[in-house]
């Protein structure tokens, strides 16, 4: 597949049985349905024949993403009207053609096919294409009653172990949409990337928001929406109203992503089978279960990644050449619930507690036995939530946490920087998101002693949550003084680039002036280099 799956749905959650489902037995199975096979489908004969559409049916545009040295998923959505219960889509199936080619104007075609979209999944198509030629451009286009989508472009991973000289990728998530406008995106298209990592909340499920209701501006509203969703039609709703933005449709379809999740596609805060609300927990796993097939219906993933219930296998390896191992992480659905009631917190002794968890035991093994056998120059975690520890306060005799991030599970963030070190794992590097601000710095075990270094960390901020934001202030200057490990702060919009040779991992933040407008200007706000063999930051 090009990634490298855990082989069993960890079995903490034992809902009607469905977590200890054998993956093997799963995909064998799926490989046989119509769920997820083209042409001779046991619905053909109830397909919609000759599709006539009201509107144009790719409104919510297309998508690739977890390439793989011989190919990638390729995504789209058929809704000729995107805001409406169903998409404007009958509840029967479609069959939507779909080509991939080598050229932009897709005249050499080299793989073609049909894909039936399923009501039961929204209308939505994965392709799994394979049989490419590894670490080259494609690109690709479907077809449906007539209608063509946009061409998009794709490209597959090298073969594992080849010789690579430069891998370009992004870093991007946060994009809540009454906040600011995904301008970074339209950037981000122009970059041109190998591929862009997406570290989650992609969409926000609060409450509509209107002017005048808080004092950060409501840049834009979200026409006819519910309070916060709940139901898989909503869910839906809301991924359709921010995937009709412009500028996230041109990224999606200027490059492959690899996607992760973080806690506003289902519910803030949530941890495993704990809500951030006064709910009880099967309940909760109802709303989940609604929330994980929302997002997989409108990811470019592949159907490994097709949820069972409120359960779903999200986390997963990918090898880029003999250059990079990019592990995805899943720090919601395994971990332990926060400690001492979540948020800021000095002294909490719970967090200290050795059970806490924040990848649970099967993710946790996943990602050591991976350590162990890692022959590639650079490795990487691609997660959501601050592993470094950081002090908050700016006041010396207050250490003050965040619950929320790896600072609430010591013992989970000790046994990961054990098994670095017990693996002789070098050139580590963390990819994060989740708080809305750009940071940079070094992963020691004792956060003042620069030798107890095993790695870094780039935390890129948000597309335009917290609109418009600042560079920073005197506070959180004082911050940085106060933890020598950090490096910078920025509480700018934006993304992150990366640009990795054998030799060097240079990490570019990109930051808008503005979001609350169309049109924000785009600078570099600082660059860092990683020297292979070191776990230290300089300026680039």
């Amino acid at each position: 597949m090009g990634a490298d799956m855990p082989r069993r749905f960890p079995a903490r959650f034992n809902v009607d049985d469905f977590a200890t489902i054998d993956r093997r037995h799963l995909l064998r199975g799926l490989a046989a349905s119509s769920l997820v096979t083209a042409g001779a489908s046991l619905f053909a004969r109830a397909a919609w024949a000759n599709p006539v559409f009201s509107a144009y049916p790719f409104s919510l545009g297309v998508a690739s993403g977890d390439p793989a040295p011989d190919g990638f998923v390729i995504w789209t959505k058929i809704a000729p009207k995107p805001l409406e219960r169903g998409g404007g889509m009958p509840n029967r199936p479609v069959e939507v053609e779909w080509a991939v080619a080598t050229d932009p104007r897709m005249r050499t075609v080299v793989q073609k096919g049909t894909a039936t979209a399923f009501a039961e999944l929204g209308h939505a198509v994965h392709v799994e294409v394979g049989g490419l030629e590894p670490g080259r451009d494609y690109y690709y286009r479907f077809t449906v009653g007539g209608e063509g989508s946009r061409i998009g472009r794709a490209k597959t991973l090298p073969r594992p172990g080849a010789p690579l000289a430069e891998l370009r990728f992004g870093l991007a998530g946060c994009q809540r949409f009454e906040d600011g406008y995904f301008t970074a995106y339209r950037h981000i298209a122009a970059e041109n990337f190998d591929f862009v990592f997406h570290y989650g909340d992609y969409i926000y499920e609060y409450r509509v928001l209107r002017p005048g209701e808080r004092p950060l501006p409501v840049v834009r509203t979200m026409p006819d929406e519910p309070d916060e969703i709940f139901t898989l039609d909503e869910y839906r709703h809301r991924y359709a109203l921010y995937k009709l933005d412009p500028d996230l449709q041109a990224a999606h379809a200027s490059a492959p992503f690899i996607v992760s999740y973080d806690d506003h596609e289902v519910s803030n805060n949530w941890a495993g089978d704990v809500p951030d609300q006064v709910v009880p927990p099967e309940v909760f796993l109802l709303r989940r279960a609604a929330a994980f097939q929302a997002w997989y219906e409108h990811m470019p993933v592949r159907r490994a990644l097709m949820p069972r219930g409120p359960d779903i296998l999200a986390y997963r390896r990918f090898l880029v050449g003999d250059l990079l191992t990019l592990n995805v992480l899943d720090t919601r659905l395994y971990r332990s619930d926060q400690p001492c009631g979540d948020g800021l917190r000095a002294d909490c002794k719970e967090a200290l507690a050795p059970e806490r968890t924040m990848l649970g035991d099967a993710q946790e093994r996943w990602l050591y036995e991976g350590f162990k056998r890692a022959e590639t120059r650079w490795h990487a975690l691609g997660q959501q939530v601050m592993m470094m520890h950081t002090d908050r306060d700016p006041d010396p005799d207050v250490f003050l946490t965040h619950m929320d991030k790896w600072d609430g599970a010591v013992a989970a963030r000790d046994r990961l920087f054990d098994a670095v070190e017990q693996s002789k794992l070098r050139n580590l590097v963390v990819l994060t998101g989740d708080i809305h601000n750009n940071w940079a710095g070094e992963l020691r075990r004792k956060f003042d002693d620069a030798r107890s270094a095993v790695g870094v960390e780039f935390v890129g901020t948000s597309i335009s949550s917290g609109g418009d934001g600042f560079d920073t202030n005197e506070r959180m200057n004082a911050v940085v003084a106060q933890n020598p490990h950090l490096k910078f702060f920025n509480n700018q919009r934006g993304y992150v680039r990366f640009v990795v040779t054998p030799g060097h991992w240079r990490a570019d933040y990109r930051v808008l002036d503005k979001v609350s407008t169309r049109d924000g200007a785009l600078s570099t706000r600082r660059s860092f280099v990683v020297e292979s063999g070191k776990s230290t930051l300089s300026e680039g």
